[in-house]
Parts: structure tokens; C-alpha cells; sequence
């Protein structure tokens, strides 16, 4: 038996994983998908020996306790969407708990604040560990600030998903992203642009370093018919699907990040490799994450290569 119904979510009883549920509801609700809510805490290391050397004990009910509440709380949130929604304590590191459990989910959502400056170079562990090493899709859902000042969740009418973008560059990864946001796309009614990022400007622009004798338009002119050739190859078994194109000057991740201001969605592609390389994902998945002020669905190659565990997410339907 698969479980590739579900929608795993991260929860702490901060606003942060609360607005990702609110999203992950919406979503379920979509895709006519069931909640999984999980708490996971683990004891801190300093209570394992007392002051003395000796060992200390340590009665983890009230831990246990709070996370129920926790759950609790989220759970009576999204009690009138009306998703089926299961809930359940976990003990141990919050991302590896997410990670294993994403085996047998469909995707995996976590929340992250994203502050700016030099403290949004660092995600919080869950979010920058999952989206490597799930085994499924996951969506990091952003909580802004504007000078400063908290950005509310958004109300439930502004929770649906009209405007995708995704992010192509020919590779093996990008194409994984395209075929996602394609379905996203189906699901939702939403318009999906694939963009493709080439950096013609002078300075920093890698085609600065073209001999001068090199057409860039002619560059940017193959740019393009080969992101045709690319969308139109996945558009094929989906035909009531329009996707449209831009191939513009800039980084992938500089422009992704600029649409995500005016889009509901960012697609991206990692290679997502597992083992101490996947600690790190590629370079623009990570700078969206990092700066994006939607949600951001991270593709790797684990995430559809994988089969469904067996093991069960959240018990008997």
C-alpha cells in the first residue's frame, strides 16, 4: 500500500509553521489530498547529566505534552477546510523525523521566516535540510517582513495558487521542475511561465566572456528555440495546457526570485545527491529559498526517482 495521498507538515506552534499549514491545507484541499501533522521535539543535551557528573532524570511527559497541544491547536485550525487530517508526536531531530517520513508522502511542507540580510543566508535546519534530502517534493512557505514589521498570513480567498513560474535550463533537474509544475498548473487552473535565465549584460555577465566576434542575439535566439523545444516535449501528453516562455538577462535564481513577488508559486529543480553533497542543494534552488516571498517547490532527483515506502504516514485512511 502507497501513501502518495499526503501531505506531511511540519509543526511547531510557531506562526511560521502555522502559515505553512494554512498553505498545506489549501493544497490538500486542491488535490483532494489528506493532512499529516507531525510535532517532533527531542530532549536537550544538557539534561542528560546533572551539575555533578551524575546522571539526571528527566521526565519527557510535559515535552510530550506541549507538542500534543501543539498538534492539537493545528489540528482545530484546519478543522473547517474540511481535509482529512491526521496528527502525530515525533521524538528525535525534527528534520530527520520530516526526511523519513517523507517516503511515503506526496509532498512536504515546512515554514521559514526569512528575515533578510546576513541572517536569511541561514534557513532554519528543517527547512534548509528537507527540501535535500526528502523523498518527496517540498515547499517552503515564507513568512516576510517589510521594514522590519511581520507580514500576517495571507487570508484564506489569497491561498490559492494562479500564477506558477519555473525555472528551466536544459537540465535533467529543471525538466523534473517543469514536469511538477506542469501538474500544479492542471490542478490548480493556474498560468505556468517557464523562464530561462542567461546573463548577456557586460561586467559580472558570463557572456561577457564571449569573443567579441560571438552573436549574443543569435546566443539568446538558440536560448529560446531550445527552451521551446524543452516545453513543448512536456507539454505532450498535456494539451490543454499553455505555457509561456521568457529567456531573459540574469541569473536563474535573481530573476526566479524577482517573480516570486508577483507569482503564487516557484518550481526549481536540485539535484538533490544525498550524502554530505546533499546538504547542499545547487546554487539556485538555495538563493530561492533564501529570498523568495512566495512558497517555493523544490524538485529534486530523489524526490522522483524514489519509490513509495510502504510504511504508512499517519495510519489508516
Amino acid at each position: 500500500m502507497t501513501n502518495d495521498d499526503v501531505v506531511l507538515v511540519g509543526i511547531d506552534g510557531s506562526q511560521t509553521s502555522l502559515n505553512a499549514l494554512d498553505w498545506a491545507a489549501a493544497y490538500a484541499r486542491a488535490h483532494g489530498f489528506r493532512l499529516h501533522l507531525v510535532c517532533s521535539y527531542s530532549l536537550p543535551s544538557f539534561t542528560a547529566t546533572a551539575l555533578d557528573g551524575g546522571y539526571a532524570a528527566l521526565d519527557d511527559s510535559a515535552i510530550a505534552d506541549g507538542a500534543r497541544a501543539v498538534l492539537d491547536e493545528a489540528v482545530a485550525r484546519v478543522a473547517m477546510t474540511r481535509v482529512r487530517t491526521t496528527s502525530a508526536v515525533a521524538t528525535g531531530d525534527a528534520a530527520a523525523v520530516l526526511v523519513e517520513l517523507s517516503r511515503g508522502a506526496a509532498l512536504a511542507v515546512v515554514g521559514t521566516r526569512g528575515r533578510g540580510g546576513f541572517a536569511e543566508r541561514l534557513l532554519g535546519t528543517v527547512s534548509s535540510a528537507l527540501p535535500a534530502h526528502a523523498h518527496c517534493p517540498t515547499v517552503v512557505v515564507p513568512l516576510r517582513s517589510r521594514g522590519g514589521e511581520e507580514l500576517l498570513p495571507e487570508p484564506e480567498s489569497r491561498r490559492t495558487v494562479r500564477r506558477i513560474v519555473v525555472g528551466v535550463d536544459g537540465s535533467p533537474a529543471a525538466e523534473r521542475a517543469l514536469g511538477a509544475a506542469i501538474r500544479e498548473a492542471e490542478v490548480w487552473g493556474a498560468e505556468l511561465t517557464a523562464v530561462a535565465g542567461v546573463p548577456v549584460g557586460t561586467g559580472a555577465g558570463i557572456m561577457a566572456w564571449l569573443p567579441a566576434a560571438v552573436d549574443h542575439e543569435a546566443v539568446l535566439r538558440d536560448v529560446a528555440e531550445g527552451l521551446d523545444v524543452v516545453v513543448d516535449r512536456a507539454l505532450a501528453d498535456h494539451p490543454g495546457i499553455q505555457v509561456r516562455r521568457h529567456v531573459l538577462d540574469g541569473t536563474g535564481a535573481a530573476l526566479l526570485t524577482e517573480f516570486s513577488t508577483a507569482v503564487d508559486l516557484v518550481v526549481v529543480g536540485s539535484r538533490g545527491r544525498g550524502g554530505f553533497a546533499g546538504l547542499l542543494l545547487g546554487s539556485t534552488s538555495q538563493a530561492v529559498l533564501h529570498h523568495a516571498v512566495c512558497p517555493v517547490m523544490v524538485v529534486t532527483a530523489r524526490a522522483q526517482e524514489d519509490e513509495w515506502s510502504p510504511t504508512s504516514v499517519g495510519g489508516p485512511r
